[in-house]
């Protein structure tokens, strides 16, 4: 049974990083929008769309990637049903901004070439689609109860070490979308037309995602390189300390980028610091903060009571 669970928490996790890829293409293009020559020329309605909707994509990464940290600050890499749980509600979680992000983009592109009524008529066609895909059909099929008889795992090493590589590829491609972005944008007119102040800020941001980029390579590359591919206590608990500090630098390029872009679309500072800081305080709650809260409740209720609370009168 323990190996059961052990597997369904795999598959978890596999499926999460199957939700993450398609969140990636939205989020790379959310960013990237702001610098296009085209975005200039849009309506302000259509470009305050696309502020709305990058902040609905950062609100779906942000709750993709919360079960992998309380994998790690909460459960220390074992299996658990809460766990399974917890995947399962954070995914629906994530999918619901996704399907919203995505109506909203299709309207502004298509707008731009093809009239409002048709750019209405696609985004609520895309979202409707994928509203159904994704939500209509688990309510017409119904959920199956057997997992949640399951006993917790003791899970293996072998187990541990899978699933801390797995998590490091689900957190990459949020990196991965904007790491491209970044260098782009660098190249682009709409940068040329940035303050220097914001010119700063976004090479802030790209180092810290670089950062994020490089720490999630680490485990791979450390367990291949000086554990020959082998179990080990030791590489567990490194490459899980690079997984869990890699998302702190995730979520700081993901505020100095949108600050940048703010910054660009409103021309108003308070704006832009605002908008980075509701990003910033956001995941860090999210990833850090919820786990956390989590592990101490958890190690509370597990810790035995007082000495003298044992003592009775008499």
């Amino acid at each position: 049974m323990a190996n059961e669970l052990d597997r369904h928490v795999k598959t978890a996790l596999d499926e999460t990083r199957l939700l993450i890829l398609g969140v990636q293409v939205l989020l790379g293009f959310a960013f990237q929008a702001f610098f296009q020559n085209g975005f200039a020329k849009l309506p302000s309605s259509s470009q305050s769309v696309c502020v709305i909707g990058l902040f609905l994509v950062i609100a779906s990464t942000g709750a993709l990637l919360i079960p992998t940290m309380e994998h790690r600050l909460v459960e220390s890499g074992a299996s658990s049903r809460r766990l399974l749980d917890t995947t399962g509600f954070f995914a629906g979680l994530g999918l619901a901004p996704l399907t919203a992000s995505l109506g909203l983009f299709a309207y502004v592109v298509i707008e731009r070439h093809f009239g409002t009524t048709t750019a209405i008529s696609a985004g609520l066609m895309l979202s409707g689609v994928a509203l159904f895909a994704w939500f209509g059909l688990e309510l017409l099929i119904g959920s199956s109860k057997g997992v949640r008889a399951m006993e917790n795992s003791a899970t293996p090493l072998s187990t541990k070490i899978d699933q801390l590589l797995t998590e490091a590829r689900l957190i990459i491609p949020g990196a991965q979308a904007l790491f491209g972005f970044q260098f782009i944008a660098m190249l682009t007119a709409g940068f040329d037309m940035l303050s220097q102040e914001a010119k700063l800020i976004h090479a802030c941001g790209l180092c810290l995602i670089a950062a994020n980029v490089i720490f999630l390579m680490t485990p791979a590359a450390l367990h291949r390189l000086s554990f020959d591919g082998e179990d080990s206590n030791e590489f567990l608990r490194i490459g899980s300390a690079f997984v869990i500090a890699a998302p702190l630098f995730l979520a700081a390029g993901i505020a100095a980028e949108t600050y940048v872009v703010l910054l660009k679309t409103f021309q108003t500072e308070r704006w832009a610091i605002a908008g980075a800081g509701i990003a910033l305080t956001a995941l860090i709650t999210f990833w850090y903060a919820i786990p956390l809260a989590l592990r101490r409740a958890r190690a509370k209720h597990a810790s035995p009571p007082p000495r003298n609370s044992l003592v009775t009168g008499g």
